[in-house]
């Protein structure tokens, strides 16, 4: 029995230890519990609703501490207006286009335009080959012609904004509204000169005075494209000397016009300086400031 009891008690003293070991791991994993607990319930997690509430709080306090709020006032609320862009891409592709329009007629009508150009320098314009070559040739005047209406009217466009006399809005309307009275000017002019000269029966010199006014209209419309171009893409310095410079140098090409229309034009008709340049105010200069001030009284009570 003893000897049973010998061989037992190492077993004992083994599940004995297992057992208290067993005992104390359970009583810490006890303890963490509880203690997690009481942690949690001490220092809670702040919520959405909490931090709302907190950053409210902290906001109106800053609102009443701060003396540049007016906060005691009503609310103002203010319209927002989107900023509307322009953008010149338009108007670049319509200054390209004049220019291939006169690389167009160059090219196609190279002789035209060179003996245009050579009676233009000619400083006599009585009967000659080249200008009996331009008399005959009736399309390429006719293209030229309106290329000088274009970039006649283009040029006027550029200029009345330049001045400010109309906003930049509505560019394509303002454009071909300039583009068609220049064109209306000076088809009235020609069917004006035509009629004078079958009623009086003068119709040589009234063609040859129809002929002197369009050649410098087409070495004017030639002549504004570079000009166009300036204008419209440089600086504001460059643009206001670009400005100065073009209506010097078409203020010089109608006194050419004057003085050369009264060269061959006197010997016909036995008429003085004077008369002829009254016949110029009256029937070219005065009709233009009428159009001009007419435009600019529509201008403002539309825009």
């Amino acid at each position: 029995m003893l000897q049973i009891i010998e061989v037992l008690k190492p077993i004992f003293l083994l599940v004995f230890f297992l057992i208290v070991c067993a005992a104390s791991l359970f009583a810490q994993q006890t303890d963490s519990l509880i203690t997690q607990k009481d942690t949690s319930q001490v220092q809670p997690l702040p919520g959405p609703a909490d931090t709302l509430n907190r950053v409210i709080a902290e906001e109106t306090v800053l609102s009443m501490k701060n003396k540049l709020l007016n906060s005691d006032a009503a609310p103002v609320s203010l319209a927002v207006q989107l900023k509307s862009r322009r953008s010149g891409d338009n108007f670049f592709y319509l200054v390209t286009g004049i220019v291939l329009l006169l690389a167009f007629l160059k090219y196609f009508y190279s002789r035209y335009f060179t003996n245009l150009f050579r009676v233009f320098f000619n400083t006599s314009l009585r009967q000659s080959q080249l200008t009996d070559q331009l008399l005959q040739a009736k399309l390429p005047s006719l293209l030229f012609n309106l290329f000088f209406v274009i970039s006649g009217g283009i040029y006027v466009f550029i200029l009345l904004n330049y001045y400010e006399v109309i906003p930049g809005e509505n560019n394509r309307i303002l454009i071909l509204t300039s583009i068609a009275l220049l064109g209306i000017i000076y088809f009235l002019k020609f069917c004006t000169l035509k009629f004078t000269g079958w009623v009086s029966g003068l119709s040589e010199s009234t063609n040859t005075y129809i002929f002197i006014i369009f050649l410098i209209n087409k070495i004017i419309g030639v002549f504004l494209v570079p000009f166009i171009i300036i204008l419209s893409f440089s600086d504001k310095p460059i643009v206001k000397t670009g400005v100065i410079i073009s209506l010097m140098s078409i203020g010089i090409f109608l006194l050419l016009r004057f003085f050369r229309s009264y060269g061959l034009l006197q010997n016909q008709l036995k008429i003085s300086r004077f008369h002829f340049f009254l016949y110029i105010a009256g029937i070219e200069l005065l009709p233009l400031l009428l159009i001009y001030k007419g435009l600019m009284v529509y201008l403002s009570k539309i825009l």
